[in-house]
């Protein structure tokens, strides 16, 4: 008796979990996200006589955006559900990066996505990094595509004389972005700095100047 429970109770689990996942897919043919509506783990659905072409459609992409006034010398144009309403529960999403000569995109994450770049024009190194600190990394060029894994450090760096850029895929339509220096240094409320100086083996003083240069987000 003992057991037939014990294998009711895993047959119940099994179903239940089953239909958790499934509940997950669309369970109609679109579901524009209404942007003005009660977020909860993504948008609720537009109203359907409401919806238009224009909630799948969206330039923004088309141009190389402005890398002059970065820091870094590179600029992501994102074309996610906040600006492709069609997008939500589709699980899909692209961007554009644009890096001027000797630009960078930072060492970054994707906490809810892969990622895989297409190289539209230049020359870049790109690579990322494993959990056990092995660095995956590769010069790639017109054409070419390179694959991050979710949730991994990885960045792109073009080390060339002319522009480069690229059009990102991602597999979430909201995959979010988390990059080390400004979630370590620009904090809010801030890491205490002799957290910040043991974890990096360094002197308080260096991480307060470090610090200076990641304003704390708001």
């Amino acid at each position: 008796m003992t057991t037939s429970m014990a294998h009711l109770f895993v047959t119940i689990l099994l179903v239940a979990a089953h239909t958790a996942f499934a509940e997950t897919n669309m369970l109609q043919d679109l579901c524009v996200a209404d942007l003005k509506g009660t977020k909860v783990n993504g948008y609720a659905c537009k109203d359907p006589s409401q919806v238009t072409p224009e909630d799948f459609y969206y330039i923004g992409l088309a141009a190389p955006a402005d890398t002059s006034n970065t820091a870094t010398g590179s600029a992501v144009t994102a074309g996610n559900v906040e600006k492709i309403p069609g997008l939500n529960m589709m699980g899909t999403s692209m961007s554009r990066i644009d890096y001027a000569p000797g630009g960078l995109n930072p060492p970054h994450l994707h906490p809810r996505a892969s990622e895989a770049i297409y190289v539209l024009e230049g020359r870049l190194f790109v690579g990322f990094l494993t959990t056990t600190g092995k660095l995956i990394s590769k010069h790639i060029n017109k054409g070419d595509v390179f694959v991050f894994p979710r949730a991994l450090l990885h960045f792109q760096q073009n080390p060339n004389n002319a522009p480069a850029s690229v059009i990102a895929a991602f597999d979430s339509q909201n995959p979010g972005t988390q990059s080390v220096g400004p979630s370590l240094f620009g904090a809010n409320p801030p890491i205490p700095d002799d957290l910040l100086a043991k974890a990096f083996g360094v002197e308080a003083q260096v991480i307060q100047k470090v610090k200076g240069k990641f304003p704390a987000k708001k």
